[in-house]
């Protein structure tokens, strides 16, 4: 599942096209293809072989770039427009009036361009970082603890309930929605399912905070948010910054097939967030907010 799977189990490419026809601009691709050695039990073998693609993204209001992650090309929109909305600079869909990719030096579609509405107060401080973000942290540079915090978040839905049965379900399905990991054994997925275990929504990333933007930024733009009647499943572990998200877009339960941070389960405690780890095979373990949980017959150990 995500990160930890075996890399044995990846497809081998198919043979390349022949031709030499070049596009007019060179879309950043999620995936790109090598040629590696493999020693197995004495044997050598040479062959093609895909990675996953890592490049970064400039995010600019307007002209002013803001912040620059690295990430796997592919749903750059959604990725601009769930970082703005996680970091919270904006708070509806309404305010963002141009949403567009462009074309800079190499013809490559590094920068998101986002534009909006007059009167959106952008606090320098707010995204102000001290070097680039890495594609694993996306708090790496924020210039001071006071910026990690998104003001004005609000305790999700707490009528929201799922079975034991159905949460145990999701991995699976999570796992065999992930085109690209079954290619590079190289990405996290976040996922969004509903209470009978249907997956609405996967994104696929390098960074876990950036699948999670992605698929927040997919249900701004698709003015479904709140997401207050969906489960969330990253494939790693529960950060702080991945349930901070979590809140701000309204998801009532967080699922993570890891463990989550100290700092994670404390923001999930303090708004009544449902946090779930170590979600494999039919175990998991809740951290708060286990009244979400239709659970039988608990005992002590």
């Amino acid at each position: 599942m995500g990160m930890a799977e075996q890399r044995s189990n990846k497809q081998r490419p198919a043979a390349r096209p022949k031709g030499n026809t070049q596009p007019l601009s060179m879309p950043a691709r999620p995936v790109e293809i090598t040629g590696v050695t493999e020693w197995q039990d004495g044997t050598v073998s040479r062959f093609e072989d895909y990675l996953v693609g890592e490049e970064p993204l400039e995010i600019r209001i307007g002209t002013r770039p803001i912040s620059v992650t690295m990430r796997t090309p592919g749903h750059d929109l959604e990725l601009a427009s769930g970082f703005l909305l996680t970091e919270g600079v904006i708070k509806e869909v309404e305010q963002i009036t141009g949403l567009r990719q462009v074309v800079t030096r190499g013809r490559k579609r590094n920068v998101v361009r986002v534009d909006l509405v007059p009167g959106v107060a952008i606090k320098p401080a707010l995204l102000r970082r001290n070097f680039m973000a890495s594609s694993s942290c996306g708090l790496c540079g924020k210039a001071s603890i006071d910026t990690v915090r998104v003001r004005g978040i609000t305790r999700p839905n707490p009528d929201l309930r799922v079975s034991p049965e159905v949460l145990c379900l999701l991995p699976d399905a999570l796992r065999s929605a992930q085109p690209l990991f079954s290619r590079t054994g190289g990405l996290h997925a976040a996922g969004l399912f509903d209470t009978t275990g249907k997956l609405i929504v996967l994104r696929e990333d390098v960074g876990r905070h950036n699948a999670v933007d992605k698929l927040i930024g997919w249900a701004l733009l698709e003015k479904r948010l709140p997401l207050k009647e969906s489960i969330l499943l990253v494939s790693g572990r529960g950060s702080f910054e991945i349930i901070q998200k979590a809140l701000v877009a309204g998801v009532p339960i967080v699922a993570c097939v890891s463990a989550p941070s100290s700092l994670a389960a404390q923001l999930a405690w303090e708004f009544n967030l449902t946090l779930v780890g170590f979600l494999r095979g039919k175990r998991f373990v809740i951290y708060t907010g286990d009244d979400r949980v239709r659970l039988g017959s608990t005992s002590g150990r």
